[in-house]
């Protein structure tokens, strides 16, 4: 018996909640949610979607042995009620910060983090192989996928639940849970949704066709031979009083709906379907936010979220100026009124891409194709053959998705689609799966794309009207967070290629790329105190690779410097030494970057500390490298 006044208290490791008495379940969840509250209210992070998931990974926990069996998030962002429970409790206080606990499951942090996500729609796909992983070895692990219902506008979960079908064959078990609040980060769209809503609306029932089956065995004569053949066809009457027909046609036996806030209630069905020898789809209606009125109204707010009051529901944190974001959004819905070849796709994020601006101006020339990134980039190719100019706006980590299809669809063809990269660059608290430090990397083995790079908000507005214009791919990669405003001065007209000079000197020269060139000019005048007079240039143009520039800068300077936020492998100075190893004539290039690393979670201005791109660290770099 728990002899004390918080049930949460005595949860220090995994399978403490075994513990934990049945009256008291509920109290746990009440607890759970105002310690998630307390927490995430001082640190920010994800807290809609893991008050809504509460009592389901309770019921987990109490059903599951942990490390033994296997849980697989999707995307994640909601496994901070699994880390509570698994001991790392203590550690909240330092969530998402650096050196402290991941937004994410890690597999380094926990053994009962089973797998380490950060993307949608991986969860199924990972839990198929660790099951089969399991059979082979012939061991007795339960594995659990828990996806939500916005991951399956993502095609990855289909190819891998028409992939489950073989454990039927097998008689083997996997449980797939869908955990179906209506949200993925926006309000879900497209026939999956459409689908989700009749079986939302339809009679709940658990296990009809099992029972009526049953019943049937007992009718004298006939029955037995019914029951055969019932569960053989699926005939009309299936197809009116089963509302997982979907699944169950793809081989997978569906239950649910179930009531994803009630304990006792999970706890039954996923007791019963570990017991089960066949893939099964458990179907779980939550709400997202549940238990905290604000996070309730307003989902997508309360998404992902900075440090806030609990009394209002407000952020803490003051905006002081407007976001690259925000820059972009505004200018598009300008753009748009003037040219109506211009239409905007998003990915399930039109928020946090600014793209609800355009969706409310537009409707008409909107598209959130869902998270389906691979998807909307072939979609936007075809809307470019018939002479739209489509604007697609992603993450860089999400971008990395349609790498296939922005070569073979797009570039391929050369076709006019402007790719708008937001949160390029480090983007601080959400970690290593959400980096988007990769970009320059991957997008410059792609022929005939065009890469560039703001210095600050004036030349993203400048860049967004040349790269609409312009007869080809364009990406246009951008950083997370507040926009800069600084070098207003300087803006020559946008030329194809061609970089922008800011100031000339002598002997070092400094090539900033997009958001480091705040850092480049603070750097050259921590150099002007200490005697240098150097260069500074904006590259402006990451490919094509100004060559020209390239070869005024080698004429009269020592030493030339590019400084990125990315990593060093297929970067901008990796492009710059390339073409520095071409010349007869040696040429000093120190290319200042990320180090080629997957880059750990915690504050933007801390990281680049860390990792040498402050202009104080840079600064000495170069002088040690002049001296030497």
């Amino acid at each position: 018996m728990i002899n004390t006044d918080f049930v949460l208290d005595s949860i220090q490791e995994m399978n403490d909640i075994k513990k934990v008495p049945k009256e008291r379940w509920v109290e746990l969840a009440e607890e759970i949610r105002a310690f998630l509250l307390e927490n995430v209210s001082k640190t920010g992070g994800h807290l809609a979607s893991n008050l809504g998931i509460v009592e389901l990974t309770m019921a987990l926990h109490l059903v599951l042995d942990f490390p033994k069996d296997k849980v697989v998030y999707d995307v994640g962002h909601q496994a901070y009620v699994h880390k509570i429970l698994t001991g790392r409790k203590e550690e909240f206080a330092t969530l998402r910060k650096l050196d402290g606990l991941c937004g994410f499951p890690r597999r380094d942090e926990s053994p009962s983090d089973a797998f380490g996500v950060g993307h949608s729609s991986t969860s199924i796909s990972a839990a198929l192989g660790m099951a089969m992983a399991r059979n082979i070895m012939g061991t007795d692990e339960t594995i659990v996928a828990v996806i939500g219902d916005g991951a399956l506008s993502g095609g990855m979960a289909y190819e891998a639940l028409n992939n489950m079908s073989q454990l039927r064959q097998q008689k083997k078990n996997l449980i797939v849970i869908l955990n179906d609040n209506n949200m993925s980060i926006s309000e879900n769209v497209g026939g999956m949704n459409t689908y989700l809503d009749k079986m939302r609306t339809a009679n709940a029932y658990v296990d009809f066709k099992e029972n009526l089956e049953k019943a049937l065995v007992h009718i004298p004569g006939i029955g037995e031979g019914v029951a055969k053949t019932l569960k053989r066809t699926k005939d009309s009457i299936k197809q009116l009083f089963v509302p997982g027909m979907l699944f169950e046609d793809m081989g997978l036996t569906y239950v649910g709906p179930v009531d994803g806030h009630n304990v006792e209630e999970l706890v039954d069905v996923i007791t019963r379907a570990k017991n089960l020898k066949e893939p099964i789809v458990i179907h779980v209606r939550t709400q997202k936010g549940y238990g905290y009125g604000f996070a309730e109204r307003y989902p997508s707010r309360f998404h992902g979220i900075d440090a806030f009051d609990i009394e209002t529901g407000k952020s803490v944190k003051k905006k002081e100026v407007a976001s690259y974001t925000d820059c972009f959004a505004k200018k598009l819905v300008k753009m748009a009124e003037k040219d109506e070849r211009i239409v905007a796709i998003t990915a399930a994020m039109p928020t946090g891409t600014g793209l609800n601006l355009f969706q409310k101006e537009f409707p008409d020339r909107f598209f959130d194709v869902g998270i389906a990134e691979e998807h909307a980039m072939t979609f936007a190719a075809g809307l470019a053959s018939m002479g739209m100019r489509p604007v697609i706006a992603l993450y860089s980590t999400f971008l990395q998705r349609a790498y296939d299809q922005l070569l073979h669809d797009v570039c391929l063809q050369n076709l006019p689609v402007t790719i708008a990269i937001d949160r390029s660059g480090i983007v601080g608290a959400d970690g290593e799966t959400h980096q988007g430090i990769y970009d320059i990397s991957y997008l410059s083995s792609v022929p005939g794309l065009t890469i560039m790079a703001p210095k600050n908000r004036y030349e993203l507005s400048a860049m967004m009207d040349y790269a609409v214009k312009f007869d080809g791919p364009v990406a246009l990669k951008y950083p997370r967070g507040n926009a800069y405003y600084g070098m207003k001065e300087f803006h020559e007209p946008i030329r194809h290629g061609k970089s922008e000079f800011i100031k000339k000197g002598e002997k070092v020269a400094i090539i900033g790329v997009g958001s480091m060139m705040e850092q480049a000019l603070d750097t050259c005048k921590i150099l002007e105190e200490q005697g240098f007079t150097p260069t500074l240039v904006n590259a402006r143009f990451i490919r094509p690779l100004d060559t020209e520039m390239l070869e005024e800068l080698k004429k009269d300077h020592e030493l030339i410097v590019t400084m990125e936020e990315n990593i060093a492998s297929g970067g901008y100075g990796s492009a710059v030494t390339y073409w520095a190893g071409q010349m007869k004539e040696p040429v000093r290039i120190l290319p200042i970057s990320l180090p080629d690393i997957y880059l750990e979670h915690g504050g933007v201005d801390q990281l680049k500390d860390r990792y040498g791109l402050t202009a104080e660290k840079m600064a000495e770099r170069i002088i040690e490298t002049l001296n030497n």
